[in-house]
């Protein structure tokens, strides 16, 4: 374990008491020289840390940056169950898991607290500024058919929905298929992908990545997303980045022990915001006027056009039409 990471523990674990720098040097085995240098590092990675004379050094109490100590503590004892790795900024964590896949063990974990190439859905790229989200990824190597692989994605809808509502007092609904929205804004996308298997119709691997916007980020989203994208809360909280990093893990580790379908489906359709709302079915270029009727079992969309027709998609694009002006 490097100085660094020995350090951030010790100031995690202070419980927001000032420590002193002869302190830490004992503790630690290092010089003061040493402890500022290290000091400085952890600032210029986003760690808010309060520095007075006489007294020493603490995490401020809004600090939110993302270490694996930090997840580790709020997964408790559940903590051995996952392998986790935490960087500060990485490309994409889908990207980088999928490229290890084949050597790392299931349930392995990575999380960043910034990407420089994040992914959505349809090749779309996923906008993951420093600071203000939480991002990660989880490989698996469930035994279900892939046809029941995009359960993944609903499971991990609902462990989103469930992990917010632990987290924070906002209220998140599903947008069918896998976006989370808090006040009518995006605030979760997710994003599966898998290695199939073809001669035996199963997946040698799955990729689950989950992207949260945490808080806004300064400026505001960019000109293409602010009419779209939100945070999950307006003002900084302690450590909220690595709790809803810790539940998020937590509760879709559970949901995903029973893949089925069924014990998902009440659930997600309970929270799913769409049904009985006009959309515009988006096929292409086009964006087709139409009602939302229900969720179905396995999770397709039932619409009606307006010409009366009904469709049931099982994948694809919808959004929701404005209402019309009085």
């Amino acid at each position: 374990m490097t100085t660094k990471e020995q350090l951030i523990i010790l100031l995690e674990k202070s419980g927001g008491e000032y420590l002193s720098g002869s302190a830490i040097a004992e503790s630690l085995g290092i010089t003061r020289s040493a402890i500022w240098k290290t000091m400085k590092q952890l600032k210029e990675e986003g760690y808010l840390i309060e520095a007075v004379t006489n007294k020493g050094y603490r995490l401020s109490s809004v600090n939110d940056s993302i270490s694996e100590n930090a997840i580790r503590e709020f997964l408790g004892e559940d903590a051995d169950l996952f392998t986790l790795e935490v960087c500060k900024t990485i490309s994409s964590t889908n990207t980088i898991l999928k490229e290890k896949a084949a050597e790392l063990p299931d349930w392995y974990v990575l999380v960043a607290g910034n990407q420089n190439a994040g992914k959505g859905r349809a090749g779309r790229s996923f906008y993951s500024p420093e600071g203000t989200g939480v991002y990660l990824s989880v490989l698996l190597r469930p035994e279900i058919p892939v046809s029941e692989a995009g359960n993944l994605t609903t499971a991990a809808a609902i462990a989103t929905c469930r992990a917010i509502e632990e987290c924070t007092d906002s209220k998140p609904k599903i947008k069918w298929v896998n976006d989370v929205f808090v006040n009518e804004k995006k605030v979760c996308g997710i994003l599966t992908e898998a290695s199939v298997n073809f001669e035996s119709q199963s997946a040698d691997w799955i990729v689950t990545g989950i992207g949260f916007n945490v808080y806004m980020p300064e400026g505001g989203f960019p000109e293409a997303l602010k009419d779209v994208a939100g945070s999950i809360v307006e003002k900084r909280q302690k450590n909220l980045r690595a709790k809803l990093a810790a539940r998020f893990i937590q509760s879709f580790y559970e949901l995903c022990k029973d893949l089925t379908g069924n014990s998902l489906y009440h659930e997600y359709k309970q929270r799913c915001f769409l049904i009985g709302e006009p959309i515009f079915v988006i096929k292409g270029e086009e964006r087709i006027p139409a009602t939302a009727i229900d969720i179905k079992k396995n999770f397709g969309l039932l619409v009606r056009y307006e010409d009366g027709k009904e469709e049931i998609l099982s994948a694809g694009e919808v959004s929701v039409r404005p209402a019309p002006v009085q």
